[in-house]
């Protein structure tokens, strides 16, 4: 009779099953708002440069190199590196559009 009702005690004090999953769910909310989430607000501004991007804006590419754009094209950009020396270049390898205050011209 004692081990029915230490049994039926045990069973009464056991946690709910959702309140196990309650630390998973924690971990996936602290995923999301420090490195999902900034990462996506990262990727949604550079798309926004890279939609932006105009004839005579001073870029840098991925690559560290510093130019102007001369053309833009669907998915390219031509850059003047220097003068006469003009590169085709992926839009998306566009890392930051310079602010003329940065420039050196």
């Amino acid at each position: 009779m004692f081990d029915l009702m230490t049994a039926a005690a045990s069973a009464a004090d056991a946690p709910p099953a959702w309140l196990q999953f309650l630390p998973f769910v924690g971990m996936i909310l602290i995923f999301w708002f420090l490195i999902i989430r900034p990462q996506m607000k990262r990727q949604k501004d550079h798309q926004a440069k890279i939609g932006g991007l105009k004839r005579g804006d001073r870029v840098v590419t991925a690559g560290g190199l510093i130019g102007k754009i001369t053309a833009v094209r669907d998915d390219e950009v031509d850059v003047e590196l220097a003068q006469g020396v003009k590169v085709k270049a992926v839009k998306s390898t566009i890392g930051d559009v310079l602010t003329p205050t940065a420039s050196n011209d």
